[in-house]
């Protein structure tokens, strides 16, 4: 029987990598793409995984460069899309985040439809359902966000678009192709390459005592591994369809800095033990983030104070991924960001 080839876009990152990995434990022939030159040495450790060698092909692209998506994704059974720019500070939301974002998506999913590929699973998030918290609401697959901008939570806006652009497109795909999206929360875990993840970055800032303060945000923590799974599934089960939020624990600031302590992981580190919680504190907490970047900014002011809720059981009852509990996730998180030379110990 032929190997089956899937593409991923973005292949050395956080979450991609480890797509690659299953994907080649699995069997898959992996076709990824990346930004720069794949004899780089940043995409070393995709080539020392088990069967890469034999079945990992990576390819140079930027994600607008139209022209050149075709020849990439022909010979390909199935894409996975996870490549979109991340960067909450940007000094033009909408050149740098959301055409980025939006231009991209469309041209991978025209360069798979026009290929005749039919099943694309779509990286999203869970930005793209809600951009705060809502008092007594629980999201799920069936909201959207509609409240960000280019001046409000542009990450989020760029999120958004980009996924109302793959569903629009898909919508004039014929009956035969499949789109389904996964729409993670707040990822981390171990890594499997050095680069640092920008929610991974929250753990290590939080050890190193980058944050003056513990503040009232909190965060539904997913495991990596777990997206990864959630990614492969939704690619093999002919069953998946629509989207996926995959959101684990919820988990506060203070709740996160007390695991930390209880499991012994904040022992030679800075982290803080002032709260700047209740009413009070998170009054000056607003304060603090007025002298933020933007981006940081209008995350804050959009999130303090206030309990994100969204209902992740769908992964686990269509996908069959369950989420590991995130005391395991953040020993994992821990090991692997002193692993990597990411956090030292006073």
């Amino acid at each position: 029987m032929a190997t089956v080839t899937v593409l991923i876009t973005g292949a050395s990152g956080f979450i991609a990598a480890h797509v690659v990995r299953e994907l080649l434990e699995r069997g898959y022939a992996v076709r990824g793409t990346v930004r720069g030159n794949p004899s780089e040495r940043r995409y070393a450790v995709l080539r020392t995984l088990p069967g890469a060698s034999e079945r990992l092909s990576l390819r140079q692209i930027e994600l607008l460069d139209q022209a050149a998506w075709p020849s990439v994704v022909r010979g390909c059974d199935a894409v996975i899309h996870t490549a979109s720019p991340y960067r909450l500070d940007v000094t033009e939301p909408e050149r740098e985040l959301i055409e980025p974002a939006v231009s991209g998506t469309r041209n991978v999913l025209e360069a798979a439809i026009g290929a005749g590929v039919r099943r694309v699973v779509f990286t999203s998030s869970l930005v793209a359902v809600t951009d705060e918290p809502v008092p007594g609401k629980v999201f799920t697959e069936s909201d959207w966000n509609e409240r960000s901008s280019a001046t409000r939570n542009p990450y989020y806006a760029s999120k958004a678009a980009a996924e109302r652009a793959a569903w629009d497109l898909a919508a004039h795909a014929g009956e035969d192709f499949r789109l389904v999206s996964i729409n993670p929360a707040f990822v981390i875990g171990p890594s499997i390459g050095p680069a640092l993840n920008t929610s991974t970055a929250v753990v290590r800032d939080l050890l190193a005592g980058a944050a003056p303060a513990l503040v009232d945000l909190n965060w539904l923590v997913t495991d990596v591994r777990d997206v990864a799974l959630a990614h492969v599934a939704a690619m093999e089960l002919s069953a998946a369809k629509g989207r996926y939020l995959c959101a684990g624990e919820s988990v506060s600031m203070v709740d996160m800095a007390r695991i930390l302590r209880e499991e012994g992981l904040a022992d030679g580190y800075q982290l803080p033990r002032l709260r700047l919680t209740g009413r009070f504190g998170t009054a000056l907490a607003r304060v603090f983030a007025r002298t933020r970047p933007p981006g940081t900014r209008s995350y804050l002011d959009t999130h303090l104070g206030r309990t994100l809720r969204a209902d992740g059981s769908r992964v686990t009852r269509e996908l069959g991924v369950g989420y590991r509990p995130v005391r395991e996730t953040l020993r994992d998180t821990v090991a692997d960001l002193e692993r990597w030379g990411h956090l030292r110990k006073t």
